[in-house]
């Protein structure tokens, strides 16, 4: 097994920076998955470690050697393509076996290694199979297959899982996350999906814009996001943000609309008068006979819950999730627990931790 270390990688194509000296270690038979929203480099640094891109600076190192200006065949690395890519003409077995031809393996040795990878992935009476006479779900098998089947020292995942339908998705997620497991490989896996990225990375990194704002295990992302734009990202419904102010000599925030939060430790974080972010959760708000007022715009049924959409006093949207049976249909009265608050400064988004 292999360890992955990216050493301060740019990439500019011309003039416009894509991404702005990214730094990571990835243990060996680590998974981490890179998430973002759409145009945040996550390919791009996918396909530079592929060696599909050049970096424009920056080191790409594999088991302790700087791979970053190797062709790809020379990294022994395996991807998996969001389309899957398999060669129309060729059956199942030829598909898997055709890198191992390549590298000049025997028969009896490629034909036990495909024989084996297509029984742990369940593909042993499709091997005579054309990929025309596959399902979705089957040819991303045959995908997984070809790449495992070569032994690589790393894997990488580029958004596989897209062209399926969500059922067919959460049963491939854990077939991915079994599978890797099982192998201990080093894996990188790119997807926009905050589910797919809770569910099967051992650590998430989070890009924005082309710069690391985030890496964390998936819970530390989800409850202490580094900043606003994290905290907006991971989560379904999106957190919700208040504006409010810091006050009382540095221990407490007033928000906008009135209520006074107290910091735990009292300690003084920034200057009073300091603009800030307040964020909470749908399914961290209480109900609260004495709490504010919320009037109900919309309820999205989720089946055993609800999300509530209203609009506080001073006019701001709130998203409230609840239990099916307690959702109102016009009004609620709400408040906001303390422990449950996320605290960043308006100016930056960033984090101010109390």
């Amino acid at each position: 097994m292999a360890g992955l270390v990216l050493r301060d990688i740019r990439k500019s194509f011309g003039s416009v920076p894509v991404l702005h000296g990214i730094d990571l270690e990835l243990a060996s038979g680590e998974m981490l998955v890179i998430v973002g929203a759409s145009g945040c480099g996550k390919s791009t640094l996918l396909r530079l470690v592929a060696g599909l891109e050049e970096p424009t600076a920056g080191a790409i190192e594999l088991d302790g050697r700087d791979v970053a200006r190797l062709d790809p065949a020379e990294r022994d690395i395996a991807m998996v393509f969001q389309n899957y890519a398999l060669y129309p003409h060729m059956s199942v077995f030829d598909n898997m076996a055709y890198a191992l031809k390549i590298r000049g393996l025997s028969k009896a040795d490629i034909a036990a290694r495909v024989r084996e990878t297509g029984e742990m992935l369940g593909l042993g009476p499709l091997l005579d199979r054309k990929p025309r006479q596959l399902s979705g779900g089957q040819r991303q098998r045959v995908a997984m297959g070809r790449a495992i089947v070569r032994h690589p020292k790393l894997f990488l995942f580029d958004e596989p899982l897209s062209n399926l339908d969500a059922t067919l998705r959460v049963t491939m997620r854990a077939e991915i996350k079994r599978l890797q497991r099982r192998m201990g490989v080093t894996s990188l896996y790119v997807t926009h999906d905050q589910v797919e990225a809770m569910t099967l990375g051992d650590r998430l990194l989070v890009l924005h814009k082309g710069r690391a704002v985030q890496l964390a295990t998936p819970m530390e992302v989800f409850e202490r996001p580094a900043d606003t734009y994290v905290a907006g990202f991971i989560g379904a419904p999106a957190m919700n943000f208040l504006p409010g102010v810091l006050s009382h000599g540095g221990t407490a925030v007033t928000l906008d609309l009135g209520p006074v939060l107290v910091f735990a430790d009292g300690r003084r974080a920034v200057a009073d008068g300091t603009r800030l972010t307040i964020g909470i959760r749908p399914e961290n708000i209480a109900a609260d006979p004495d709490g504010l007022e919320l009037q109900v715009d919309l309820l999205e049924p989720l089946g055993s819950e609800t999300v509530v959409i209203g609009r506080l006093p001073n006019g701001e949207l709130l998203s409230v999730k609840v239990p099916k049976a307690e959702a109102p249909t016009e009004r609620m009265t709400i408040a906001f627990p303390a422990a449950h608050l996320h605290v960043f400064t308006a100016e930056t988004g960033l984090r101010l931790d109390p």
